[in-house]
């Protein structure tokens, strides 16, 4: 079993397409991704510009209640301008993206319950941005119209009050505290994968069950070869012969993996989370990988069948498990997520982001190791199928 270990160590370091599968396609799809989506699962961030023509309000207007304490806890920078197409020039030039124009006596008209309009220009390259300066504006007005229903229906009368005491209401409802907040608890454990680590894990995981069939399928090319007769002519056990061709498939992906996680992290920032746990999660991982690329191959009857079926189930489970997009998004389809390896990989990753340690993968790992025993199992079954010559 070491002698054919050894030999096949020896074919796969010479093999290319090995390199390419295990190593450079899963750090190079990491790298796209990363660079492609990395902004959407980062901390926001936006240049706003604010043409405010009603700084008569001071700290009582939109600027002074809304975007300054945005600006102050360094979601967004604001560029002041003198005029609405001063601002439209910076966003056609990409400078901002998006700017407040507000009017004169807006914060007046606002609590006097007279016309007033906030307009927000957009560029179209910051969507996002522009949205989120959208749902503040918004939010600024839905709460202008919360206190103005409120102050009617304090009137005895049923209609808007005038005057002093409209303005004495209004003021009493704007003190009021609002019935629902929201805050984040920074106590609260977060057991969630940045953007980087996500893409970098999720295909790592994918290629890793492309970089095993390299190994399961030399049985197929010894067998057409003839170097399966004669080993089988040999004193040796088939079950030697196929574990001695599965520990290089191991050892191959666990290296490749090693490789993956050390080059994201140093180059791309990847943060895999406790080496420990890390570890255990790549060693049940691979394990499962090979036990049901074996499993399946042991229907196969020649090696480019079972290298077709292998890149199908590869690719289904790679869907479902969540390595392209969360599996939350198949929306009813997500349990089926469970009933793969990809998904208990990312689960544990998770798990450790959250700031677990070993004990933290325990059953992550114990769910991959069920895969790797069920399919080690089903292959050790058929082993004599497999290897007939």
């Amino acid at each position: 079993m070491i002698t054919i270990l050894v030999k096949d160590l020896r074919q796969r370091a010479k093999d290319s397409t090995l390199i390419v599968f295990a190593i450079v396609l899963p750090l190079g799809m990491a790298f796209i991704l990363n660079a492609v989506l990395g902004g959407a699962g980062g901390e926001f961030k936006a240049r706003y510009a604010v043409a405010d023509a009603d700084r008569g309000a001071g700290n009582a207007g939109f600027a002074g209640q809304v975007l300054e304490p945005m600006r102050e806890s360094g979601v967004v920078t604001l560029r002041p301008v003198a005029t609405a197409e001063e601002g439209r020039a910076l966003a056609q030039r990409g400078e901002v993206e998006a700017v407040f124009v507000i009017p004169a006596n807006f914060s007046a008209d606002a609590r006097a319950g007279r016309p007033a309009t906030l307009e927000i220009i957009g560029s179209v390259a910051a969507p996002v941005a522009v949205q989120v300066a959208r749902e503040v504006g918004q939010s600024y007005a839905a709460g202008l119209r919360s206190v103005q229903l409120a102050v009617v229906a304090a009137s005895p009368t049923g209609t808007a009050p005038g005057g002093e005491e409209a303005a004495r209401l209004a003021e009493r409802a704007g003190a009021l505290p609002m019935p629902l907040s929201l805050r984040e608890d920074a106590s609260a454990v977060r057991r969630q994968l940045d953007i980087t680590t996500y893409y970098s894990a999720g295909m790592a995981m994918f290629f890793l069950f492309f970089a095993v069939v390299f190994s399961i399928s030399s049985i197929f090319d010894e067998r057409r070869a003839g170097t399966l007769t004669r080993m089988l002519a040999a004193p040796i056990s088939r079950p030697a012969i196929v574990l001695g061709k599965l520990l290089s498939g191991v050892l191959v992906g666990i290296v490749s993996m090693a490789i993956l996680i050390v080059v994201s992290t140093l180059v791309i920032g990847a943060r895999w989370g406790d080496p420990l746990g890390v570890a255990a999660l790549v060693v049940a991982a691979v394990l499962a990988a090979t036990g049901l690329m074996t499993a399946l191959a042991t229907f196969a009857r020649t090696a480019e069948q079972a290298s077709n079926w292998q890149s199908v189930v590869a690719m289904v489970l790679g869907i479902f498990g969540g390595v392209f997009f969360p599996s939350a998004q198949l929306g009813g389809l997500t349990a089926l997520g469970y009933l793969t390896p990809h998904k208990w990989f990312m689960q544990g990753l998770a798990d450790l982001a959250g700031g677990g340690s070993l004990q933290a993968v325990a059953v992550p790992v114990a769910a991959l190791l069920g895969f790797a025993v069920l399919g080690g199992a089903l292959a050790l079954v058929r082993v004599g199928r497999m290897v007939h010559a």
